[in-house]
């Protein structure tokens, strides 16, 4: 599988308004795209069908037509975290059969993007967390930085636990959170001076987060080197 790990520097960063902004830009730029989420916590129920935001808005945002389940292989109901969400509901967070599916569907692409879910180590069950699923899927790794107060101590911990992990951090991309917060320009450069890898861009706070306006603020040339030509 060829493509990227997307975490964050924690949850509701904007971690799906980015993966679904870079899916976009790499299907304009001529790739199949797989967009992938593979768990997901919170369900909403419209027209007949139990629907995941999330899951929907990546299953948008690629081009190869996949199915809400392709995107989203676990989608449990409860919005909490995943592994209280799964003892809620007496269901299982197995580490082969979703890493199978993941291949399975991700395999297919010319760039799968794997998002996670929360920060980059959330439990999944009692033996396994999204650390490690990071690292069973070995890609290289984008963060998504969530620029509010705290985001430095936040990027660069888990910059730090990407690494350990034997990971590449590829790239990072700043997401507005607060709107009104100060000293924007050099909490960015302090960023770019601890994290030691390229940014791929600055996301405004947008009135509309969809995929073609995110896409608009990312830049993929960092992205390519780490992909087959």
């Amino acid at each position: 599988m060829k493509g990227f790990f997307i975490t964050g520097t924690d949850t509701e960063i904007g971690k799906t308004a980015v993966t679904a902004g870079l899916a976009h830009a790499f299907a304009q730029a001529g790739r199949r795209v797989a967009a992938l989420k593979p768990i997901s916590a919170g369900l909403d129920f419209v027209d007949g069908h139990w629907l995941n935001d999330d899951v929907e808005r990546l299953r948008a945002a690629g081009n190869m037509g996949l199915t809400s389940a392709e995107v989203g292989a676990l989608q449990l109901r409860t919005a909490c975290a995943p592994h209280i969400a799964a003892r809620v509901e007496n269901e299982a967070i197995a580490r082969e059969p979703l890493l199978h599916a993941l291949r399975w569907v991700g395999g297919r692409a010319d760039v799968a993007l794997v998002e996670g879910v929360g920060g980059f180590r959330v439990p999944l069950n009692d033996e396994w967390d999204t650390a490690d699923l990071a690292t069973d899927l070995g890609l290289p790794v984008v963060l998504v930085v969530g620029l509010r107060l705290g985001c430095i101590n936040h990027a660069l911990l888990t910059a730090e636990a990407v690494r350990a992990r034997g990971l590449t951090l590829a790239a990072w991309v700043a997401n507005t959170v607060d709107a009104h917060q100060p000293h924007v320009t050099d909490n960015l450069q302090a960023l770019q001076a601890g994290l030691q890898a390229p940014c791929l861009g600055h996301v405004p706070r947008l009135a509309h987060a969809d995929h073609t306006t995110v896409a608009r603020h990312l830049a993929l040339q960092p992205l390519l080197g780490h992909l087959p030509a």
